[in-house]
């Protein structure tokens, strides 16, 4: 197999530098006209026909031998039995990985609060975990147990009572490292059905498959157009595009850790996204040789490859001041500050789904293991979104208790506004409780 690299070499000194970075980033998850009828004429039949539909469209599109919905479903004793299938290291670094994610969510955790005014008024907040939230997992060899992890433990740390994980099983294949990790992090149900079908499922309920609050996890195109269909009947986390790393780097790390950084994204499709900064012009160029060197050792070396050729970049600045603010630009959902001070420089970072510092910081231990979650904003939303955490299972309701005394003073305020609305029955139903004396005043 022969692999090459020509990635694009930016100089943010050059008059079109901010012309060639907006191509550069361009990208939009566009489900084309066949792709966005298909996927509303499967959540009808889903909606019209429940698990039949589920059933049907799992020996269509999976190849599934299914003869009812019972074959579809899963029980906890299928869990527990994965847990026996997978190595004995595989199960100790799953138990790990659960244990970091699980204790760094718990700091996340948020209480219902309240305070008292002078005259007995109670303002505050009731905080409540969803009652159930869906999970979808990608099946097959594109596999990502993580992922459950990541998912599953920020709900079930937030209190929701169900987790309900859909997983397709194409032509059967089980992922037993999946099912393991479901049994880890504490899933209730699973079905092995996926795609746009199972979304639909989860946003209204079937016979078998009950309705969810709120539906997160990666997906392909199919997945991704379901669940803009659905959202408003349901909630979801993100419709995510590709992944992407950007390195911001002093030119002192070893550039092969910094390429292989590279292709730790780079290596997941085609339209991910890796991008190196620095102002140190020859590291850039050494970063470049460790990549001709080691791509063609990658199993995943033509992905890595078209990917590095389509949407990756080695950048040149004037100083480590002009790379913060070519960092905030691109918002990148993982950012590697691959520098001596990271932590002098963290307070320059406006936006970033995840911050890895320092030089022995992969965000690979990111992905996996480090703690905090991996379902990050990409495609420049970290400008204005954050990563899924255990906030994103709890909902956040306000509560107003008025003393007589308070009722009555604030009863002054709300009509004089309210009549300004001329929303009469708003002043009025104020005013009602303004106690008398006052109202002779």
């Amino acid at each position: 197999m022969t692999v090459s690299t020509a990635i694009a070499r930016l100089n943010a000194a050059d008059p079109d530098f901010a012309r060639h970075l907006d191509h550069l980033l361009s990208w939009e998850s566009v489900s084309d006209d066949a792709v966005n009828q298909r996927v509303l004429d499967i959540i009808k039949a889903v909606r019209e026909r429940g698990d039949a539909a589920l059933v049907e469209f799992t020996q269509r599109f999976d190849g599934v031998d299914a003869k009812s919905i019972d074959d579809l479903i899963l029980g906890r004793e299928r869990l527990e039995l994965a847990l026996t299938r997978i190595t004995p290291a595989q199960r100790e670094a799953l138990e790990k990985a659960a244990n970091r994610v699980r204790m760094y969510h718990e700091r996340q955790k948020q209480d219902s609060w309240q305070y008292t005014e002078a005259d007995g008024t109670v303002l505050g907040q009731k905080v409540t975990p969803l009652d159930r939230a869906g999970l979808y997992v990608p099946g097959g060899k594109a596999s990502y147990p993580s992922s459950v992890l990541m998912n599953a433990i920020p709900a079930k740390v937030a209190g929701v009572a169900e987790v309900v994980m859909v997983v397709p099983t194409p032509r059967g294949e089980v992922n037993e490292l999946v099912l393991a990790a479901a049994c880890i992090a504490g899933v209730d149900r699973v079905f092995t059905v996926g795609g746009a079908q199972a979304v639909a499922a989860l946003a209204y309920g079937t016979e078998s498959v009950p309705q969810v609050d709120k539906i997160v996890g990666p997906g392909n195109i199919y997945v991704a157009t379901a669940k803009r269909h659905v959202f408003g009947q349901v909630g979801i986390d993100m419709i995510a595009g590709p992944s992407e790393i950007l390195v911001v780097c002093d030119g002192q790390t070893d550039p092969d850790w910094i390429a292989m950084d590279l292709f730790s994204q780079a290596e997941h499709d085609e339209d991910a996204q890796a991008i190196l900064v620095s102002p140190d012009a020859a590291f850039l160029g050494r970063v470049a040789a460790s990549i001709d060197k080691l791509l063609p050792t990658m199993e995943r070396a033509e992905i890595i490859e078209k990917s590095i050729n389509g949407r990756g970049a080695l950048i040149q600045v004037r100083d480590m001041q002009q790379a913060m603010e070519v960092a905030n630009r691109i918002a990148p959902e993982h950012l590697e500050l691959s520098v001596a001070d990271p932590q002098a420089w963290l307070p320059h970072i406006r936006h970033a789904g995840a911050i890895f510092m320092g030089r022995h910081t992969s965000e690979a231990l990111g992905d996996y293991c480090a703690g905090p979650n991996h379902v990050l904003p990409t495609s420049g939303t970290a400008r204005f979104s954050s990563p899924l955490g255990v906030y994103d299972f709890q909902k956040r309701s306000s509560i107003i208790f008025c003393s007589e005394q308070g009722a009555s003073e604030l009863g002054h305020t709300a009509s004089v506004l309210a009549r300004g609305e001329s929303l009469t029955a708003h002043a009025r139903s104020a005013e009602y409780r303004i106690l008398t004396q006052e109202k002779g005043n």
